[in-house]
């Protein structure tokens, strides 16, 4: 007697097999086509308009996936990956995207052929594993061979891409004095570079290259009242987060008054409440106020006549760096100060000065000489605020790449140079494999070429013949004895030539790439695992019965 094999009633779509892969693989590549045409020093930009119309142009991969409402679940996958490697790393986004996408085309190739998923994820993580040991290994340059000029390259590479790519040499100097200025130990020794410190400001007018540096933590508003001090030094700061406005009663407090007199008093106390926590503030020896909310009047009065500098509705972000590099505590509570005679003096922050400084058309308050971490503020000028933007974006990934550099003390050549190394060399691994992950690897040494392959199709130059002269000098350097340092060579996209890319400058961290490398993979083998797509829709039935 035969049964029916029951299959459950699935609610909503489902497809499953080679179906959903061409299907993910498609998102995946629609992604990356869109950043593709932006890498490189001779890369497009992208104009996006978002719903109400507000403008950003931009070539920053990580800022063009963000704003794109992506749905596809698997296309989302690498804007998730984007934003890692922006976190991680802070620049190669763009690179990311666009080796996951050509990792997965060719894989989804290779099962279209008969050969099972399994095994080519194996291939790929055997692949990545190798690469980013000989990353680590062989083509790692240390920074001290090269000195500081090493950081102002890194800087220009990150930079030769951007908007402000034909002022790199000067934005590289303010680049690297501004992460070099913020160097501080920690506890346990280890020398880190916090560019949270380094505060951006931008003001309208001028040209790029009037951009500067100020020494000193600059917060983007003035003091609250004009007869307050333009100086004070030195600074104990108070950090607060909460109003300094008259007291008024809670909500759902109720008062039952019979006489007007007893209103008066109620006043007077709320009054006096306000004017007693701001002497307390002042008796701790405050000079400095900074609150993220409201001043009011009245409490302004005390400040003026204290000769106390207090600035309201700071950013709380920019609250946070200050009480950082004050060493201050944030109080967002007046419980702290309730009840107790004073106000803790060990919650203040110490400067040498704090001073209101004229910059552009606005007033910005400068914390200068702080206790802990020095904080330092690039001043960008320019045309319009498209520009102030993407110069930001631009400095982001600059200062990111510095402190990389900076942390990891390794750099590899640029230009394509890391990616057609690794090609050959996993090229003539997989011929030495006898297994089936010898596919998958030579498959992953061919996705690879898609970074020179797109950087020389950018620069309007002969893809092919550039790629397979790159190819021929490293196949070279690691056949025979490597005595011109062939495995440096790279592209030069505006001669079109190739060339050693380490003597020319054109310089990256190696840990970005060995990140760029690890994350793409992952991305792919996530992609590739998917056999099953199931769409569920909400049972209508089910709804009517209840």
């Amino acid at each position: 007697m035969a049964i029916a094999a029951q299959t459950p009633d699935i609610l909503g779509e489902r497809q499953s097999g080679q179906d959903v892969r061409t299907q993910n693989v498609m998102a995946c590549q629609a992604v990356a086509n869109i950043v593709k045409s932006s890498l490189g020093p001779v890369g497009l930009d992208k104009m996006l308009v978002d719903d109400i119309g507000d403008v950003t142009i931009t070539n920053d991969g990580a800022t063009i996936l963000k704003m794109l409402e992506v749905e596809h679940p698997a296309a989302k996958v690498l804007v998730e990956l984007a934003e890692l490697q922006d976190r991680e790393v802070g620049d190669g986004t763009t690179s990311v995207v666009i080796i996951a996408a050509e990792l997965l085309k060719r894989a989804n190739d290779l099962v279209r052929n008969k050969i099972h998923p399994t095994s080519i994820i194996s291939g790929y993580r055997l692949a990545m594993r190798e690469a980013c040991k000989y990353v680590d290994e062989k083509l790692a340059v240390k920074v001290e061979k090269l000195g500081k000029d090493s950081l102002i390259n890194c800087a220009k590479t990150s930079m030769s891409s951007k908007l402000i790519g034909s002022d790199s040499d000067f934005f590289a100097n303010l680049v690297v004095e501004a992460v070099q200025a913020v160097k501080m130990t920690n506890a346990r020794g280890e020398v880190k570079y916090p560019i949270k410190g380094i505060n951006i400001l931008k003001a309208h007018g001028k040209s790029a290259r009037d951009s500067y540096l100020l020494k000193g933590y600059a917060l983007n508003t003035g003091r609250a009242a004009q007869g307050m001090p333009m100086r004070v030094a030195p600074a104990r700061i108070a950090c607060l987060d909460f109003n300094l406005q008259k007291t008024k009663m809670q909500m759902g407090v109720q008062v039952l008054v019979t006489d007007p007199r007893e209103l008066e008093k109620i006043r007077q106390r709320e009054a006096d409440m306000t004017k007693e926590r701001i002497e307390k503030l002042l008796k701790a020896g405050a000079n400095v106020v900074l609150t993220a909310k409201g001043i009011d009047d009245m409490a302004l009065k005390y400040f003026v006549e204290a000769g106390a500098i207090a600035v309201r509705r700071v950013r709380k972000e920019d609250l946070r760096h200050v009480a950082k590099a004050t060493g201050a505590t944030v109080v967002s509570t007046f419980a702290d100060m309730e009840g107790e005679e004073t106000f803790d003096p060990s919650l203040l922050g110490h400067a040498d000065e704090v001073v209101e400084e004229h910059v552009a058309d606005d007033d910005v308050i400068m914390i200068k000489g702080t206790k802990t971490t020095s904080g330092v503020s690039l001043i960008l000028r320019g045309a319009n605020d498209f520009m102030l933007d993407e110069m930001d974006r631009a400095l982001h990934d600059a200062l990111c790449i510095v402190k990389r550099t900076l942390e990891s003390t390794t750099v590899v050549a640029g230009g394509g140079a890391v990616e057609a190394a690794l090609s050959v060399y996993l090229e003539n691994l997989a011929t030495t494999l006898g297994s089936r992950e010898q596919l998958a690897i030579a498959e992953f040494a061919e996705s690879l070429l898609i970074i020179p392959k797109v950087l020389a199709v950018n620069a309007a130059k002969d893809a092919t013949e550039l790629v397979a002269r790159l190819r021929a000098y490293h196949h070279t350097a690691q056949t025979k004895a490597d005595k011109k340092n062939l495995s440096s060579m790279g592209l030069d996209l505006v001669k079109g030539t190739v060339r050693n890319n380490l003597e020319a400058g054109v310089i990256e961290p190696a840990m970005s790439k060995v990140k760029i490398i690890q994350f793409a993979t992952e991305a792919a083998i996530t992609i590739l695992r998917i056999d099953d797509m199931i769409k569920l829709v909400k049972d209508e039935s089910q709804n009517e019965e209840d």
